[in-house]
């Protein structure tokens, strides 16, 4: 298994745009094969940082994700939203193994 962990700098300004963005992408990866962990956006402390956790199966199975999101029409409306509302400023993307017992 893979959990990718992405961090977020966000416009605090279009903080509803970019829950909108999480939303659409929570629903996005759980069809398109993975497990969506949620988005955690800024409460307490930095209001420009948010956070989101998802997992497939193997790195191979994300990279079919990956190439699968460029070629939705819904994938590609997120992005577009991302886009246009510039409610993300940068990212940055982490590949974790969880350590089991």
């Amino acid at each position: 298994m893979i959990t990718v962990h992405l961090t977020y700098e966000i416009d605090p300004d279009r903080l509803d745009d970019f829950a909108e963005y999480g939303r659409r992408w929570i629903t996005l990866v759980n069809r398109l094969g993975g497990t969506h962990h949620g988005y955690f956006l800024p409460s307490e402390g930095d209001s420009d940082v948010a956070y989101a956790l998802f997992s497939f199966e193997s790195l191979a199975a994300y990279e079919r994700y990956r190439t699968a999101s460029f070629a939705d029409e819904e994938c590609l409306a997120a992005f577009e939203l991302a886009r246009t509302t510039k409610c993300i400023k940068r990212y940055e993307r982490r590949f974790l193994a969880p350590l089991d017992a």
